[in-house]
């Protein structure tokens, strides 16, 4: 099998597998407690964090473990939600943003509510199926959503807007898109932010460990294992001066601010597996940029109705996402799994319905299931080349 879903999952790096046996050895005993082997496993996690903190561009002290990125995100939006309550209830998001956050903002709605706050009423469903959640947040007055191009941009001055509307609290922005690749314009969003005295917290799950990281952020998420660490390890950095306050019960560890004891050989995987990356990124990244670009250029070629999303300059250096609106886009991931090829689709599916991407919808390609290829450090120009050999003969089968 050749795994084409790095921006799913990047197989382990080997830094990460020798990391994790050592500190199964080493780092198995609880950090809090003052015998040897205790103290040993503090200065394993503590010396993961200054190493994790370095990458991000912030102080070891802003830096916190969660079991997931989508834990990062949830305390995240929630803490300073929670610590800015004073200036306003309001949460203003992309409307391509990963699942985690909308449902972190669906979440704060329900809280709104639920503390007798007036709300509007959620949209009833139209002609199409029930409403999107982005419709749902919308319509809520308690969420403003920013729109974007057909290339998966945010609109700037919208977003700009929608900041300097009282009582606003919180906004999000992904680094990246997580389907179709595209980067978003941080810098003139946070400069906005900034002048509007609104944090700006950004999922940057995609671009850790493949692009430079943003300096443009007051609170960041990211996944140890989007970068070829340990599944089970996330991280919440939340810049000095961004108020944060719990609302969920706290205990000693994480400084209080997240509770539960921390996976310490997970952390150090992923540590050891981000500064590899580190030292490979930037020529792994010009490397997958020009199969991404073959990719680009070859796809449209293999069939008259395939289209390629996404930026095709500001983009993620690993991703490719494409439909063919003749072949369900499931089928086709089905497909090619029995070819040999591990990819993606955007939108979700279940036994009995199968939902637009909402990051489609948003771009305003709603009615085409996306393909997402994304290559893992590592992926050679035959690999590609084979894919691209093999996608004709499954198209054909699946019309």
């Amino acid at each position: 099998m050749t795994h084409f879903d790095a921006a799913s999952a990047e197989p382990p790096h080997p830094a990460a597998r020798a990391a994790l046996a050592a500190a199964l050895d080493e780092g198995w005993a609880d950090p809090a407690r003052l015998y040897r082997s205790g103290r040993r496993a503090r200065m394993l996690l503590d010396q993961s964090r200054a190493v994790v903190a370095e990458v991000l561009g912030c102080r070891a002290r802003e830096v916190v473990f969660t079991a997931s990125g989508t834990a990062a995100i949830h305390y995240g939006v929630a803490g300073v939600l929670a610590g800015r309550r004073r200036v306003g209830r309001r949460l203003v998001v992309s409307a391509v943003e990963h699942s985690a956050v909308l449902h972190a903002a669906e979440t704060h709605v329900g809280a709104v509510r639920a503390d007798g706050v007036p709300a509007e009423s959620v949209p009833a469903a139209n002609g199409d199926g029930e409403p999107t959640i982005t419709e749902v947040l919308e319509a809520s007055g308690v969420v403003g959503v920013v729109g974007v191009d057909a290339s998966g941009r945010v609109d700037v001055e919208a977003f700009e807007r929608e900041l300097r509307v009282p009582g606003t609290a919180l906004a999000c922005l992904q680094a990246a898109n997580h389907e179709v690749g595209t980067v978003q314009p941080l810098a003139p969003v946070f400069a906005a932010a900034v002048a509007a005295g609104v944090p700006l917290l950004v999922d940057a799950a995609q671009v850790v460990g493949r692009l430079p990281v943003p300096d443009e952020w007051s609170v960041l998420c990211a996944s140890s294992h989007k970068w070829g660490g340990p599944p089970g390890v996330g991280v919440l950095a939340v810049r000095k001066g961004t108020r944060f306050a719990p609302v969920w019960a706290v205990d000693e560890h994480e400084d209080g601010r997240v509770p539960g004891a921390v996976n310490v050989p997970g952390i150090v995987a992923a540590a050891a597996a981000l500064v590899a990356r580190e030292g490979e990124r930037e020529a792994e990244a010009l490397r997958l940029r020009a199969l991404t670009d073959r990719l680009r250029a070859r796809l449209p070629r293999v069939a008259d109705d395939v289209d390629v999303f996404g930026d095709p300059a500001d983009r993620l250096p690993n991703l490719v996402a494409f439909s063919c609106p003749a072949v369900n886009a499931e089928a086709l991931v089905l497909d090619l799994d029995q070819a040999g090829f591990e990819v993606s689709s955007g939108s979700a599916c279940t036994s009995d319905t199968v939902t637009p991407s909402h990051v489609l919808v948003a771009m305003g390609a709603a009615d085409r299931g996306n393909v997402r290829v994304s290559l893992p450090f590592g992926t050679t120009e035959e690999e590609v080349d084979r894919f691209l050999a093999v996608l004709p003969g499954v198209l054909d089968r699946l019309r």
